[in-house]
């Protein structure tokens, strides 16, 4: 921060609340309170997942380690059923029947302009707008 001349303020109202603070030298009462809290949650997660997989978990030193597996690795160590989509799991799984696509779709101009190598700053219907809230068509309160 110092090589890029950025100066670093901490305002804080209470003893305890730059605790986190990744720019301030650890402080071992803070660390340990952290470690017991992340022990603890640990613990709970444990516990959570061995009541929901029962006797489908075969849980070895990794399982809870942190390390993560693939889909195939998962089902071999009881982690998962089956490979799914969220489509399939809200279909056949929820029973949802109407689901909605938030995956953000390229207007019809963007398309054609990078087809033919242009860009476009805005979309068509912006440009639309543009125009009619210009010509005093549409006026807007």
């Amino acid at each position: 921060m110092k090589k890029v001349g950025v100066e670093r303020r901490l305002m804080t109202a209470g003893e305890n609340k730059a605790m986190l603070d990744p720019f301030s030298p650890v402080n071992p009462k803070h660390q340990e309170l952290a470690q017991t809290m992340l022990n603890e949650v640990h613990e709970q997660f444990k516990t959570v997942v061995r009541e929901g997989r029962g006797a489908r978990l075969k849980e070895t030193p990794e399982v809870f380690s942190g390390l993560f597996w693939s889909g195939e690795q998962s089902i071999k160590i009881g982690l998962a059923d089956a490979l799914g989509s969220t489509d399939y799991v809200a279909r056949e799984i929820i029973k949802q029947e109407e689901i909605v696509d938030f995956t953000y779709q390229e207007d019809f101009a963007s398309r054609v302009a990078k087809r033919i190598g242009a860009t476009v700053s805005a979309t068509l219907g912006e440009v639309v707008a543009r125009q009619l809230i210009n010509s005093g068509e549409v006026k807007l309160r």
